[in-house]
């Protein structure tokens, strides 16, 4: 599976056009921000949230709306770009989840959607993981999704999060959080920081 950057290169366009796609989704009335929504009934308000591979600043800036208080950080500049046009008073940063530290912990919560994980270099992703985890305040969690079939099998990525340091909480097939089997084709999981929260 190719990289984001793998793509962008051979392709320059690609950002726009994939930021022009969530603009088009979203006029003809197709529903956008479910992840954000299931993200957004998990935390309390006023929460400090990284939007791990924001993007166009989609999931972030609807949480942003909602009151939490949001970092989005992506590896590419075009779409941060788009994020600081679209979201302005919401905290936008380049750089690269694998290898760049992010510029700011203390976080309840982080997301990633979109398929972010599959993405990432295959040497880059307990990279990105741990920084993640890094980010959070003890019992904070890491609510994450994407498909099969991008070169990271669904056990490899729990057995890589429990190394780490996570928690498995709980497994689904999809953001509106229907049942997961081993015959699941979209894993969105609910990770989380050991430490103190109400459940330990």
């Amino acid at each position: 599976m190719a990289t984001w950057k793998e793509i962008t290169d051979a392709d320059p366009s690609h950002s726009h056009n994939y930021a022009r796609r969530w603009k088009v989704l979203e006029a003809e009335g197709k529903d956008i921000y479910g992840e954000a929504r299931t993200a957004d009934a998990m935390l309390e308000r006023g929460s400090k949230v990284l939007d791990a591979g924001c993007g166009t600043g989609r999931i972030g800036g609807y949480l942003a709306r909602q009151g939490h208080d949001v970092l989005g950080m992506d590896i590419d500049p075009i779409l941060i770009d788009y994020a600081r046009e679209e979201h302005p008073d919401v905290r936008w940063e380049v750089g690269d989840l694998s290898h760049d530290e992010i510029p700011d912990n203390g976080f309840d919560f982080a997301i990633s959607a979109g398929n972010v994980m599959g993405f990432l270099v295959p040497e880059g992703r307990e990279g990105a993981l741990r920084n993640i985890f890094n980010a959070l305040e003890p019992g904070g969690r890491f609510l994450v999704g994407f498909g099969e079939g991008r070169g990271w099998t669904f056990e490899e990525f729990f057995n890589l999060v429990e190394k780490v340091g996570f928690r498995i909480d709980f497994k689904f097939s999809s953001w509106d959080l229907n049942t997961y089997s081993a015959n699941s084709t979209f894993l969105v999981a609910v990770l989380s920081r050991p430490g103190s929260s109400l459940l330990g």
